[in-house]
């Protein structure tokens, strides 16, 4: 995963929103208390509520979002700016198409919030009665809580540029098996981190990936791909698991109700940074990874990547300088390829569920989709985003999992635009358009799909 300058892109353009009225709040079920129509809503009662359940997600402090919205003084001096971003629904961002499967979380505002929040502010923002407010029921899809802070082991200062990939150990510390049931992530220095993924090492492979590490000097060792791109003997599940991962616009987040993904004792965590220090001088990063824990789950859970390996390898991938509209697809009977990643935990004969979904481009996507055709059955729809925003990635997880037989295939599809017209700048230059290909750096680009699956 890769991006010109994460941070600094995102709080751009959120202040640039910001400066147009464009501010955003979002709740957790679809629903909103509002006062009768004869009588004003109030902030207590009616506003805060709404914005509690997912605004502060982005807005807080520390947060994604350029200012907090997290107090009564917070709200009240951006209530005109807030009421006219909800209502042209520039904010909050939502990427997914609605035309495919339903997805959990939405932020999106209903019409009667919209309303509520508008009659609030022209009402003069009447503040009412603290003992009014209650918090909206249903799952606000954040991390729920956290059983165990993982940080680096010491703080780590860039030492390539303008693209760092580099992979740290943590120390697992319990000695009986459990589940990883949730995962949050918080950047040390959100100015250069560009995007995390959390492995670990199981026991059989520890010392392999201890051996990376003492070969090389400072904190961490090189890594690309995975926790170590040119290994390909413990690639996969003998050698190693994906616990999850952050990108701009990503949150902790609970994972599927009764699913969690088992972690041994004896095991490692790789923590893998991708740094980019193009737009400002390398400073130290501590990243930390919020865990929640349990010992037992109903499900056992797989994450795993979906792409068509030969994109990987020199030409594989061409996105050919100047083309505004360059596609590649690729799609692969299902189950066979979940049995060969999980070494057959997923057998090729049975169905597996398919809980969530992870889409990821570079700079120069265009959009991006995921489909399932059952055998002998029509393709649906999984995730669309028809507008491809490196600055706003996240999980989504699908409101109905989707139960996939064998036989059925998964496909994803990409479109670039590598048009003169769509390219980043550096030190305030446009790029030249150039011909790209897989690869993990900050010019390159990628197509890659990251499902979470159990039997």
């Amino acid at each position: 995963m890769a991006g010109m300058d994460r941070y600094h892109g995102t709080r751009a353009a959120l202040l640039a929103l910001m400066s147009a009225g464009a501010v955003g709040c979002s709740n957790a079920d679809g629903q909103s208390s509002s006062s009768s129509p004869g009588a004003p809503p109030t902030y207590y009662r009616d506003v805060k509520p709404v914005l509690d359940a997912k605004c502060a997600g982005c807005h807080t402090a520390g947060g994604i979002g350029p200012f907090a919205l997290t107090t009564v003084e917070d709200v009240v001096l951006r209530k005109d700016a807030i009421v006219a971003a909800v209502q042209s629904r520039r904010m909050p961002p939502w990427p997914p198409s609605p035309e495919c499967a339903e997805i959990a979380h939405d932020p999106s505002l209903t019409e009667p919030q919209i309303d509520t929040l508008a009659r609030w502010a022209n009402a003069g923002a009447p503040l009412g009665d603290p003992a009014d407010f209650v918090a909206l029921p249903g799952d606000p899809g954040t991390l729920s809580r956290t059983d165990l802070d993982l940080p680096m082991p010491e703080p780590y200062t860039p030492t390539k540029g303008p693209d760092d990939y580099r992979c740290f150990l943590i120390d697992w510390p319990y000695d009986t098996t459990k589940f990883v049931t949730g995962l949050g992530i918080t950047p040390g220095n959100d100015s250069i981190v560009h995007h995390v993924v959390v492995f670990y090492a199981k026991p059989n492979a520890v010392s392999t990936y201890e051996a990376y590490d003492a070969a090389e000097p400072g904190p961490g060792y090189t890594c690309f791909g995975g926790p170590k791109g040119d290994d390909k003997a413990i690639e996969g599940p003998s050698g190693y698991g994906i616990l999850g991962g952050w990108a701009p616009g990503s949150f902790g987040r609970d994972a599927p109700a009764g699913t969690g993904i088992e972690v041994p004792p004896g095991t490692k965590i790789i923590l893998q940074l991708h740094y980019n220090t193009a737009h400002g001088t390398p400073e130290p990063d501590r990243t930390t990874v919020a865990v929640r824990i349990d010992d037992t789950v109903e499900k056992p859970a797989f994450s795993m990547p979906w792409l068509n390996p030969a994109w990987r390898n020199p030409g594989g991938m061409v996105i050919p300088a100047g083309d505004s509209d360059v596609v590649h697809t690729f799609e692969q009977d299902a189950a066979t390829a979940v049995s060969i990643f999980t070494k057959g935990a997923l057998p090729a004969d049975q169905p597996f569920t398919l809980h969530t979904v992870g889409l990821h481009q570079h700079l120069r996507g265009k959009s991006i989709s995921t489909s399932h055709t059952p055998s002998g059955g029509t393709e649906a729809c999984l995730v669309d985003i028809p507008k491809w925003d490196f600055h706003w990635q996240s999980p989504y997880t699908l409101l109905e999992p989707r139960r996939i037989m064998p036989g059925d295939k998964l496909r994803i599809e990409c479109h670039w635009d590598n048009s003169a017209a769509n390219q980043p700048l550096v030190n305030g230059v446009k790029m030249p358009p150039e011909d790209l290909q897989w690869g993990e750096g900050t010019n390159d680009e990628m197509c890659l799909g990251w499902f979470y699956v159990t039997p």
